[in-house]
């Protein structure tokens, strides 16, 4: 028998963005997950396998391959297998795109309902690619109402994204318009900080979604030691992401700096209403496998 199939069409037509976050939460108050990245790089081009595994949940196994010079395929392709917990069956395949799309701006919609200011409506998001077009489904989701702003390196293309959208405006000094936001979401693929923390303003907050490599950041070290700093998992970014990796080991922030993840959810909160809050996205295996199980749930109860 085929295994069943939840395809990106499917998903889409099923799923919420706030439910997937209340998934989400769910999901982390299972045991802890056991967790494993494999990198492999070829230049710019990376080939990343994550596999994730919750007691009570299951298992899933997703490969990435990232080659950021594709211009006739998309950058971005892969595959998701989910595994029954009890008897390490092969469950189900979740399209690739369904997963990552709503495990990425899913996680850090999740982050900014927590830590973003109360009220917030002003939303930067710097980058204008297939992240950044999630990012603005998922927030408006969240956060009714929030107008966006978008930077990019090329104005045209965020000019291209803002016309898919209403309330998208786009900025083209970055220096500006950092002060202007409520919410500041990073999806570039930079590897040296974009977002300079001498133009952040009390009360904001930081989520930075774009780095995955252990040579890519997006916010410099005076936006790290100027804010409260979490994370979704400390197993996947301490060591692996540069936006942590590099500032730790040069002394810029300590190890104490990171205040909590998801799996603290009594430490996972603003603070003061003048705090900058800051988020890391690391996209583990863990929340992949609690996307896919989502999907899959959502897929059952509709057959």
């Amino acid at each position: 028998m085929s295994l069943p199939f939840v395809s990106f069409a499917e998903g889409e037509r099923l799923a919420d963005w706030v439910a997937l976050t209340e998934a989400l939460r769910a999901g982390h108050r299972l045991p802890r997950a056991e967790i494993a990245d494999t990198f492999l790089y070829r230049g710019k081009d990376t080939l990343l396998s994550r596999a994730a595994w919750i007691d009570g949940m299951g298992m899933a196994v997703k490969t990435a391959t990232v080659f950021p010079g594709n211009t006739d395929h998309p950058p971005i392709n892969g595959s998701v297998t989910l595994f029954d917990d009890a008897h390490g069956c092969a469950e189900a395949l979740v399209d690739f795109h369904l997963v990552t799309k709503w495990k990425t701006a899913g996680d850090s919609l999740l982050a900014a309902l927590d830590l973003a200011p109360r009220g917030a409506r002003e939303i930067l998001i710097l980058g204008a690619g297939s992240v950044a077009a999630s990012l603005i489904e998922a927030f408006s989701a969240g956060f009714p109402g929030a107008r966006f702003t978008l930077w990019n390196r090329s104005a045209e293309r965020a000019r291209a994204l803002a016309a898919q959208h209403d309330r998208v405006s786009v900025a083209t000094d970055l220096q500006e318009a950092v002060p202007q936001a409520d919410i500041i979401l990073g999806a570039t693929m930079s590897t040296d900080p974009v977002l300079r923390g001498d133009w952040l303003r009390p009360g904001q907050h930081v989520n930075l979604i774009g780095a995955y490599r252990p040579d890519m950041r997006e916010a410099d070290d005076t936006a790290l030691r100027r804010a409260r700093i979490y994370v979704d998992s400390f197993d996947t970014t301490l060591d692996h992401i540069g936006e942590l990796k590099i500032p730790l080991a040069s002394g810029a922030i300590t190890r104490a700096d990171v205040r909590a993840d998801y799996y603290d959810p009594d430490g996972f909160e603003r603070g003061g209403s003048d705090d900058i809050t800051l988020f890391k996205n690391g996209g583990g295996a863990h929340l992949d496998l609690m996307v896919s199980r989502y999907f899959l749930d959502l897929w059952k109860a509709a057959q």
